[in-house]
């Protein structure tokens, strides 16, 4: 199902199952790109991915950071991989029950973890103070999608970096969210460092 018939199908289930749907409008106004400096890594294979994820933390020394995974599959499977390399993550996706969410959310915020490994059900409330650093493992499915995974409300005025990972199928997305947000994502550079 391609990205525009999911969004058709959510609009369809929407009207017809549910009564008076309270619907939530972000302000794009304070949704801004705004201070943070966005590269893209080019990967050969799906599988190398890791590879290169655990390079980044390698060279960084990041306080907390995001990762966004395209399904509950992949976050929980790349949660567990980095859990046995020695990495201090948590995972939260959408088959958790609010409690649950808001318990990992609230020992993120605490510094309890470094990482947090999330599907898209995290996107819409990504502030938090300590972040400098986001990577989209996968793009998100759909381009409306980005900003919520890597935007910020103006009024922190943080700078950070997002790390954009991709495999030659999502060319195309990469160039929607470019042209979307009127944006640049640049290939990331050896000093990527120097921008936290």
């Amino acid at each position: 199902m391609d990205k525009f018939h999911l969004y058709d199908n959510i609009v369809y289930f929407n009207e017809k199952f549910i009564n008076n749907p309270l619907k939530i409008f972000s302000n794009r106004k304070e949704m801004t790109l705004e201070g943070i400096k966005q590269f893209f890594i080019q990967i050969d294979k799906e599988e190398w991915k890791f590879e290169t994820l655990c390079d980044i933390y390698n060279t960084l020394t990041i306080t907390q950071s995001i990762i966004f995974c395209s399904n509950r599959e992949k976050c929980i499977w790349l949660a567990n991989k980095m859990i046995e390399n020695q990495f201090t993550v948590v995972q939260m996706h959408e088959n958790m029950s609010q409690q649950e969410r808001d318990k990992i959310m609230a020992d993120f915020k605490q510094g309890n973890y470094r990482v947090l490994v999330t599907s898209d059900i995290f996107g819409r409330s990504i502030d938090i103070e300590l972040i400098s650093l986001i990577i989209n493992y996968d793009l998100p499915k759909l381009k409306e999608l980005y900003i919520h995974r890597i935007g910020r409300t103006s009024k922190f005025g943080r700078k950070s970096i997002a790390i954009n990972f991709f495999i030659q199928e999502d060319i195309k997305m990469l160039n929607e969210i470019e042209q979307y947000y009127q944006t640049k994502i640049e290939e990331m550079p050896i000093n990527f460092t120097d921008f936290l």
